[in-house]
C-alpha cells in the first residue's frame, strides 16, 4: 500500500497523475469541533496507480497536490462531492474542475435519490464494502491497517466504477445532464463562509426590516466569532439564540441578560458588547443594512390534488426513464408548477428536465393530461380535445 509520507514521494506520484485522463480522489477529516474540518487523508488513484497522502505529516506541503487538483486537464472524480469540494476549496483557493460526481452520474443512470457509495458499489461492481473503519478517529496516528484498506477503498473502486457510467451515460444520451449538473457545482459561492450572508442559513420568522436587520449582524458575528476561534457555530450560539436576539433587538447588557436563547452569564462575558455594537450599527443603518424580505407567492387554493397528482406523474415519467425523481424535480418545484406552471421559473422546467418531465407537466396543469388506471397500474394518458 502506497502511503506518501515525504515530498518526494509527493511530487513524484502527482507528476504522474497530472498526465493521466482522470484521478479518483476522497477524503478522510474530523470536523466534530471545530469549524473547519480538519483535513486527515486525501486518498487518489488514477488508472495506473493509486496512494493514500498523509497531509498530518509535519512539514508535508500539499502544493503539488493542489496543481494537480487545479489541472484543468485532467477529471477529478469523486462521490458525493460537495463535503470533499469544500476542503480543497479551502486549502486552493479555488473550486477544482473539471468534476465528476459518481452520485449525481448513477441518480441519472436511476440509481435512486442520493445513492450511498457503498449501495452503488455493491449494485456496479458486486462488491459488499466494509464499513467497519468509517467512523475512526482519522486524526490518530499510526493509522491500522484496517484503516488505511477501507481508505484506500474509497477511490480504488471510484476507479472502477468511473469508466463504466461514462460509457453508459454516453450510450443512454444523459452524460450533457451530468455535465449541467456539475457546472452548478464548480460554483464557489458553495465552498465559502461569507460572514455577510451567514443568515441565509436560517428560517426567516419575521419580514420586519428590524428584525431582518438584527439576525443578519447576529448571524454575522457568530460566523467570525466560529471561523476566529475555530469551533462549531452551535458552541458560539445556537440558531435559537439568533431568532431570540432578532426578535427582542437587545441594546445593552440587562436586555441580553433577559433573554433566554442566550446562555446563562453570556452578557457578562467578554463576547457580549462586541454583539451589542453590532447590532446597535445593524438597527441604526437598517435601511441598507437589512437583507430583503423573502418574496410571499400568494398560493392559489387547493392545491393538494393537483400537487398529487404532479408528483405521481414525476413518479411514472422518472420510473420509465430510468432516473432518480430528486434529479428531476423536487417537492418545492412540484409546488411551483402546480400553482403558477410556465410562470414558476423552477429548474424542472429548464434544459433536459424539461423534455423528461416538464412539458407533460404543464400539459397536465393545462388539462392535456390525465392519470387513469389500467388494472392496478397508474398509466398518464394524452387527451384528445
Amino acid at each position: 500500500m502506497n502511503v506518501i509520507t515525504t515530498q518526494s514521494e509527493l511530487e513524484d506520484f502527482c507528476s504522474a497523475a497530472g498526465s493521466r485522463p482522470f484521478i479518483c480522489v476522497d477524503t478522510e477529516f474530523m470536523r466534530e469541533s471545530t469549524f473547519y474540518s480538519i483535513l486527515c487523508l486525501v486518498q487518489v488513484a488514477t488508472d495506473k496507480a493509486e496512494a493514500i497522502i498523509d497531509p498530518l505529516v509535519k512539514g508535508l506541503n500539499l502544493k503539488p497536490l493542489i496543481k494537480l487538483l487545479m489541472n484543468p486537464s485532467v477529471m477529478k472524480v469523486m462521490h458525493a462531492a460537495r463535503q470533499d469540494m469544500e476542503i480543497f476549496y479551502q486549502i486552493c483557493g479555488d473550486v477544482p474542475a473539471p468534476l465528476f460526481d459518481t452520485q449525481i452520474a448513477a441518480m441519472a443512470l436511476g440509481f435512486g435519490d442520493s445513492v450511498g457509495y457503498n449501495a452503488l458499489v455493491k449494485g456496479r461492481l458486486n462488491i459488499n464494502l466494509d464499513k467497519g473503519a468509517r467512523f475512526t478517529d482519522w486524526a490518530r496516528r499510526p493509522l491500522s491497517t484496517k484503516q488505511l484498506h477501507y481508505a484506500l477503498g474509497e477511490v480504488t473502486h471510484l476507479r472502477d466504477l468511473y469508466p463504466g457510467l461514462i460509457a453508459e451515460l454516453k450510450e443512454r444520451g444523459r452524460l450533457t445532464w451530468v455535465e449541467e449538473e456539475m457546472e452548478l457545482q464548480l460554483e464557489p459561492s458553495l465552498y465559502t463562509f461569507n460572514s455577510d450572508t451567514a443568515w441565509q442559513r436560517l428560517k426567516i420568522r419575521n419580514p420586519k426590516r428590524d428584525y431582518l436587520s438584527v439576525l443578519k449582524a447576529s448571524a454575522a458575528w457568530r460566523e467570525d466569532e466560529a471561523k476566529s476561534r475555530n469551533i462549531p457555530r452551535r458552541r458560539v450560539l445556537k440558531d435559537d439564540a439568533l431568532y431570540d436576539l432578532a426578535q427582542n433587538r437587545p441594546q445593552d447588557k440587562f436586555a441580553l441578560g433577559r433573554l433566554r436563547g442566550l446562555p446563562n452569564g453570556f452578557e457578562k462575558s467578554r463576547h457580549a458588547q462586541p454583539l451589542l455594537d453590532k447590532i446597535k450599527h445593524a438597527l441604526e443603518n437598517a435601511d441598507s443594512y437589512a437583507p430583503p424580505p423573502p418574496v410571499k407567492r400568494n398560493m392559489p387554493a387547493n392545491l393538494g390534488p393537483t400537487i398529487d397528482m404532479l408528483k405521481t406523474l414525476l413518479r411514472l415519467r422518472c420510473e420509465y426513464q430510468d432516473i432518480a425523481p430528486r434529479l428531476v424535480a423536487n417537492a418545492a418545484d412540484i409546488e411551483l408548477i402546480a400553482a403558477f406552471g410556465a410562470k414558476s421559473g423552477v429548474q424542472a422546467l429548464t434544459g433536459w428536465r424539461l423534455d423528461v418531465f416538464g412539458k407533460d407537466a404543464l400539459e397536465m396543469c393545462n388539462g392535456n393530461i390525465a392519470l387513469k388506471l389500467e388494472g392496478r397500474e397508474v398509466v398518464a394518458q394524452r387527451i384528445n380535445i
